[in-house]
């Protein structure tokens, strides 16, 4: 295990590392052995209201924030993708340590989610309204302009590549920002935070408050001068921040939840290449991915050979210590692993299949064996809901119309893929499947400049391209009386 140092632990409020009130902290537990790593600063209601405090200040009509040109708003955020590229090697070390992922796949996400700055550095300057030639004696114009104090909660599976998600778009437009990191990984927020300081963003524009969604979480949702909440996470906590959010202020809100994604695999798709596709929509990040491809759709003039290859391709996935060569580490805590656990004996209760994994791995820490049941019908547990962990469901079909209608027989709407060698039947999948995002014979390529969210219970809104800035942007119009023939 890497010896990785741990510099920040306080609270980020208005561009100082500060204890909690309270003077409270908790603990973050490495999920690799499941020990203490750090005590961390537990803020709460207190610590909320004195970053919205910051926030409200830094938005101020004539702070430094906002009478900057937007240009150098962007030189801001290169100069931070430029310190996130100068410390890739740590931020992903501790990323690791804190959260189990395998540290190659760490590294790749940090130097992603600097892209990610870079995209909305370049969208600082380019915020454009219109002019509209309204009716009447007037000409009409439109201005885009920050929402204002944004509320930004994040999970845990992604927490670099989220960071960014969120505040990326919401500096370019403007806008400040308090984060409130995942209480299972805070510290590579606390390391972000450092960097934005460094990189020159003034004070209280991002502020970064560690502690629990009931205390922490509750109070950014419901603070009364907060202009908006982005959240990722469980469906569950996305009703409650939707509530929150109507109740006191109406403030905006964007939502990124949960997902229970089909991947569907025609008879004339390659039978290696598709398990391949399967397995990576199936297991990435240890099956902790909203959009990951867990309902396998599979037509029944492949299915053995497809259930035997993606038994084959899963009892070869390298797991252990995430500082190795492997290709998965633990699950997050003792909570999910636990979930995931049950979700397996679910599967076998219920008569599904298990041709690959359906244990523990190893006796310490979250790691679950990579998974896979054949046989699954669409009523059982693990076909319908979200397990957030290494467990593949391979089911059969017969017709695209009865695939279809499965595949939508959902409350989510995330992700889905097809693999397929008829460009006629992967468009009309992609016309009729009910979700965000429709991936064709690949899975899960999410890019930088391509608007990601869901459908129905998979949220509200959409993160990344154009669409993930005007999430951050009110439309303002301004109509001036302008007769048609002036009086000189």
């Amino acid at each position: 295990m890497a010896k990785v140092e741990i510099k920040y632990t306080k609270l980020f409020i208005n561009n100082e590392f500060v204890d909690a009130v309270s003077k409270k902290t908790f603990p973050t537990i490495n999920p690799q052995d499941e020990s203490v790593i750090i005590q961390v600063a537990e803020g709460d209601k207190a610590d909320v209201d004195l970053a919205v405090d910051a926030a409200v200040k830094a938005f101020h009509r004539y702070s430094e924030w906002r009478t900057m040109d937007a240009s150098q708003r962007g030189r801001l955020l290169n100069k931070l993708a430029d310190l996130m590229e100068r410390d890739a090697k740590y931020l992903s070390e501790l990323e690791t340590l804190d959260n189990g992922k395998p540290v190659a796949q760490a590294h790749g996400e940090v130097i992603w989610a600097s892209h990610v700055v870079r995209y909305y550095a370049g969208k600082a300057d380019k915020i454009l309204g219109n002019t509209i030639p309204a009716d009447g004696e007037v000409i009409s114009m439109t201005l885009k302009e920050p929402v204002g104090v944004c509320g930004q909660v994040l999970p845990w599976n992604y927490p670099i590549p989220m960071f960014v998600w969120k505040i990326a778009p919401a500096l370019a437009a403007g806008c400040t920002v308090i984060v409130k990191p995942a209480e299972q990984t805070p510290l590579t927020a606390l390391a972000m935070a450092a960097l934005v300081k460094e990189a020159g963003i003034p004070a209280g524009v991002v502020n970064v408050i560690t502690g629990y969604g009931p205390t922490a979480g509750s109070a950014l949702t419901n603070h009364p001068r907060v202009d908006k909440m982005a959240f990722t996470g469980s469906t569950e906590v996305g009703r409650i921040i939707m509530k929150g959010a109507a109740a006191v202020n109406l403030k905006r809100v964007t939502l990124e939840l949960g997902g229970k994604s089909p991947l569907v695999i025609f008879n004339d798709a390659d039978v290696e290449k598709a398990a391949e596709i399967a397995h990576r929509a199936a297991f990435a990040n240890a099956g902790q991915c909203c959009v990951a491809g867990t309902r396998t759709y599979v037509q029944s003039g492949i299915y053995d050979k497809f259930v035997a290859k993606a038994a084959e391709i899963a009892k070869k996935r390298t797991v252990g210590n995430p500082y190795g060569n492997v290709q998965q580490g633990p699950q997050i805590d003792t909570e999910m692993f636990t979930k995931v656990m049950g979700y397996i004996e679910a599967g076998k209760k219920e008569g599904a299949r298990c041709v690959a994994g359906g244990g523990r791995h190893g006796n310490v820490g979250f790691f679950v064996q990579p998974t896979v049941f054949a046989d699954v019908t669409d009523n059982m547990k693990i076909a319908r809901e979200e397990i957030f962990g290494p467990v593949q469901s391979i089911l059969k079909f017969e017709t695209f119309e009865e695939v279809v209608d499965r595949a939508n027989d959902s409350n989510y709407g995330l992700g889905a893929g097809v693999v397929t060698n008829d460009v006629t039947t992967a468009l009309a999948f992609a016309k009729y499947v009910r979700a965000g995002s429709v991936w064709v014979n690949t899975y899960e390529h999410v890019a930088v400049q391509t608007p990601f969210g869901g459908f129905r219970e998979s949220g509200i809104g959409r993160e990344l391209g154009e669409d993930g800035i005007l999430q951050y942007l009110e439309n303002k119009t301004v109509t001036i009386s302008l007769p048609k023939k002036p009086v000189v």
